[in-house]
């Protein structure tokens, strides 16, 4: 192994919440830093590619929560960077829902439809929040004690439960995205992308030239695979052979990683964080993009997007075109998540390509032309993912939310799950990274101010002494003002931290 390189701050991560954080640390004069990244580029989740002519998001897409009373940071950051948008309006897409023979529901029975859905979640919620008060305080587990609510069982109620439960529609629940920032939503239609905003902020503390980052401090293709906690630091192990050290660690690991086995953690992690970690759902997401070589679908007002109920839920059901974004791009957005995601991902894009153009021939009829190009992302296969977004029970205990983002020792953890009011959005990870790094800061002058303190305590010892403390004495009685007994205990690998000491 290469011998070890030494910082105050380590950073694993080059998405949004590990570059918020970065941010937060250098603007409060901590430039002694390094971000490893495990791919070759910056942005995590929030990812363009080239397809058909035009730049189109693999993952983030949109920019939710627009047009409240409060601005949304994110959109602040578009708005300044010029990043250009266009508006989104979902609520038309219940009134294009195809069945199989091509024929469009009637915009009557596809509003009562509807109606009974939205009706039937909310009161599944009044109910789970009524037994949620019950149970408060008695340790029960809400989801044992609530009776599902009636499945849906036609092609037109499947496909609207997808719409309803898998986007997140603000009419089921009180989305804290919609209520402090606002219902609209905004498509990233930039050929710089979604990423543009992150390489901007950037800016602002590494080295970069014509948009390229040459600043030292960020190493990509870095993928950690260890770390290793003592009292004093924090030992990173990557796969290629290198060594960090650092006084702390900001672990900005998607929640699907944390649940997988690349970073391993020595001494582990202890039991109420990895329940924490095991409890959050992850949510897989997947945008399919299709290439035509003419357009064959309305593309008219409040058609953008359209459904395909099918009797298998989620089965192709949500799609959009991108004529608003890209005029003349004649590309279409089918969106896939969960179990359906993962099926596709295991499969190859050309049997993809032939369900998909199946279900296109459902609703537009045998003639339509075949696509000439398909992209496949892949996020539940990519081991620096496992998924798309974090996705917590609708009522969970506030605790959960604490565990999760609680540090351990030395190491922070940060990104859009630790974020209790906009987790699974970017704006969540840029928050969640700010608040991380300012609780880091905090962290670092507390330490220093202890130092100080131990610091005064030893001069009048060492006086009396004659100076006969040996320095791994001193060292021994320094860190005792560091860390309390049931942290050193943790550290040493004998106890679990308790809640209640973090």
């Amino acid at each position: 192994m290469d011998s070890p390189s030494r910082y105050s701050v380590i950073i694993i991560g080059a998405g949004v919440s590990g570059l918020s954080a970065a941010k937060v640390l250098t603007e409060n004069g901590l430039e002694d830093l390094v971000i490893l990244e495990a791919s070759d580029r910056i942005g995590g989740r929030v990812r363009k590619e080239d397809f058909g002519g035009v730049s189109v998001e693999l993952g983030a897409g949109w920019i939710a929560g627009v047009g409240g009373k409060e601005s949304n940071p994110v959109w602040e950051l578009a708005n300044q960077s010029g990043l250009r948008t266009r508006f989104s309006d979902y609520s038309n897409a219940r009134y294009n829902i195809y069945d199989r023979s091509g024929k469009i529901f009637p915009s009557g029975l596809a509003a009562d439809s509807y109606k009974k859905a939205v009706d039937s979640a909310m009161q599944q919620l009044r109910k789970e929040e009524a037994v949620r008060g019950e149970v408060r305080g008695s340790g029960c587990d809400v989801s044992r004690v609530t009776e599902p609510p009636s499945s849906p069982k036609t092609p037109i109620e499947l496909a609207i439960d997808f719409i309803l439960h898998d986007f997140e529609m603000a009419e089921v629940e009180p989305i804290s995205t919609y209520v402090d920032f606002g219902e609209q939503e905004y498509l990233v239609a930039d050929e710089r992308g979604y990423e543009y905003l992150l390489y901007k902020m950037a800016e602002d503390f590494l080295f970069t030239s014509e948009g390229n980052i040459l600043d030292s401090r960020l190493k990509l293709n870095k993928v950690v695979r260890e770390l290793q906690q003592s009292r004093n630091g924090v030992k990173v192990l990557t796969e290629d052979g290198c060594v960090y050290e650092a006084n702390y660690v900001v672990l900005s690991a998607s929640i699907g990683v944390l649940q997988s086995d690349l970073i391993s953690f020595r001494p582990p992690l202890p039991r109420w964080k990895m329940e924490a970690i095991e409890t959050c759902d992850v949510m897989v997401y997947t945008k399919i993009f299709l290439k035509f070589p003419y357009k064959f679908w309305p593309c008219g007002p409040e058609k953008e997007f359209f459904i395909y109920a099918h009797e298998r839920r989620g089965y192709y059901t949500f799609w959009q075109h991108m004529e608003n974004a890209f005029p003349g791009s004649n590309i279409l957005v089918v969106t896939l998540t969960n179990g359906e995601s993962k099926r596709v991902e295991a499969q190859s894009d050309e049997e993809t390509l032939k369900e998909a153009m199946g279900v296109l021939r459902d609703m537009f009829g045998p003639n339509i032309p075949n696509a000439t190009d398909i992209l496949v992302p892949r996020w539940w296969n990519n081991r620096f993912q496992r998924g798309s977004y974090s996705n917590y029970p609708i009522i969970s205990n506030p605790l959960l939310f604490q565990n999760i983002k609680a540090p351990v020792g030395r190491i922070f953890f940060t990104g859009e799950h630790t974020s209790e009011r906009f987790n699974g959005y970017v704006h969540g990870g840029y928050l969640a990274g700010i608040d991380t790094g300012k609780a880091l800061i905090e962290e670092i002058r507390k330490e220093r101010k202890s130092d100080q303190s131990s610091n005064n305590l030893l001069e009048p010892l060492l006086a009396l002494t004659g100076s006969t403390l040996t320095l791994t004495q001193t060292e021994a009685v320094s860190n005792l003002h560091k860390c309390d007994l049931p942290t050193q205990l943790y550290l040493s690998g004998k106890l679990g931290l308790p809640e209640a000491i973090l």
